[in-house]
């Protein structure tokens, strides 16, 4: 602290609190419109400017030493109501802002201190050119990755690597900002704090570059399950397209033979057999026609062709689906949640199967709307220790692209979703909530 008027005192204070909040504000998400967040904000500072001032005012040696931790505390705990961030998640954010701070009231200090034999208005003017150097930094490089940067915390992160992180950078800023070290100028003590700068700054950097790239990672990995759920679904269909050509094939040979009997069933007047053989012949064209389960075409061709898959390992399926043809979430979402489930479904069962030949399997799937919800069931024979385990799929579940990417997929639409084994029946519930 330079000392000063409480005039100097409270530009420098509030030159400081604004910075602050502003380089919040490009880090976080208020949790109100910019309107009432400015009013907040305001509001906020004109109280702790005032009574940073009185404190300044009343005890000079108290406040040179403690009021830039004591004031961003304070403000810290507005900005945790302010922010729309889970908590731990605008805690992080809050220890950046501090390391910030530090960079420029530290380096704002010095420069007067080194090169202006301690001049106030060269410690307030070097802190306004550093908070718009770092908020320019800040909007251009940083605040666009700022927010897949935070999803990536908040789904990979665990709270205990966090606490450490943040803790290990806040004991780095604070050995910064020490009043103590200010007393008396050295080689010594320039160094270390450069020093800590650095290895503060390195330690944020890298924490920001490993959740990205692990971010990442798992981005890639969910595009690449969603890719091979679209590659066995094109299996399936083109399992129908050759069953459905060979059945053709097989009819179009055959027509001579129909006709022939046909025509003797005529000839000899036998109305009642020549009816039955029709039917006969009915059945047998609609094998190769495919059934209509839904209006929806992407859904119908899914549950076909999964339907068909059950079928052929023996298993019973029931089907309960009321689904338009233009539902407002996209096709792309609704096929990856109905294909997971159907598909871990169909491996349960065949897992079942391995174990007990003689037990009758089914699959059970409901979707229905019901006003701006829709609702999807599935229930499906399974092993009794079969359970999901921390979002993925269980031992029954091999064949799957896996329940974490059902939950990825409702999250998107705030769906409610719900797993559980019932004594060897697997039942899993989903609720989503669409536009009206």
């Amino acid at each position: 602290m330079l000392g000063g008027s409480v005039y100097i005192a409270f530009i420098r204070f509030a030159i400081s609190l604004t910075g602050t909040i502003a380089l919040f504000s490009i880090l976080a998400k208020s949790r109100f419109d910019r309107v009432k967040a400015v009013v907040c904000y305001s509001c906020f500072s004109a109280v702790l400017l005032t009574l940073a001032c009185v404190w300044y005012v009343t005890d000079w040696e108290s406040c040179a030493r403690m009021v830039a931790f004591v004031m961003y505390l304070c403000f810290a705990v507005f900005a945790i109501f302010m922010s729309r961030d889970s908590v731990y998640l605008t805690i992080y954010k809050l220890a950046v802002v501090f390391y910030l701070l530090a960079v420029f009231l530290v380096g704002a200090l010095e420069i007067s201190i080194l090169f202006f034999d301690r001049n106030v208005w060269a410690d307030i003017v070097s802190r306004i050119a550093l908070i718009g150097l770092i908020a320019f930094l800040l909007n251009k490089y940083v605040r666009k990755s700022v927010k897949d940067f935070g999803d990536y915390v908040e789904s990979e992160a665990d709270k205990f690597s966090v606490a450490v992180m943040i803790i290990c950078m806040l004991f780095g800023i604070g050995y910064i900002l020490n009043p103590g070290l200010n007393k008396e100028m050295t080689f010594h003590r320039i160094y270390q704090i450069l020093m800590n700068f650095f290895l503060t700054g390195t330690l944020q950097f890298l924490v920001f570059r490993f959740y990205l790239h692990v971010g990442k990672e798992r981005e890639y990995e969910r595009e690449n399950q969603l890719i091979q759920m679209n590659y066995r679904l094109l299996e399936r269909q083109l399992e129908i397209l050759e069953e459905s050509v060979e059945s053709g094939k097989r009819l179009r040979h055959d027509i001579r033979h129909h006709n022939a009997v046909i025509a003797e069933s005529a000839r000899r007047g036998q109305t009642e057999e020549l009816l039955q053989y029709l039917q006969e012949y009915d059945r047998e064209l609609d094998r190769g026609t495919q059934q209509v389960i839904c209006a929806n075409t992407a859904v119908n061709n899914m549950l076909c062709a999964y339907t068909r898959k059950a079928e052929r390992e023996q298993i019973k399926v029931m089907l309960d689906v009321e689904l338009g043809k233009n539902p407002e979430i996209p096709d792309i979402d609704l096929v990856a949640i109905l294909a997971n489930a159907y598909e871990n479904a169909i491996y349960a069962c065949i897992e079942v199967k391995k174990r007990l030949e003689e037990r009758e399997c089914f699959i059970d799937l409901m979707l229905k709307r019901r006003k701006n919800k829709l609702i999807i069931t599935c229930s499906n024979t399974c092993k009794k220790e079969t359970a999901p385990k921390g979002g993925k799929t269980g031992g029954g579940f091999k064949g799957g692209v896996g329940i974490s990417s059902i939950i990825r997929t409702a999250k998107k639409y705030n769906g409610e979703y719900d797993f559980r084994n019932d004594n060897g029946v697997f039942v899993f519930r989903l609720i989503l909530s669409m536009q009206e």
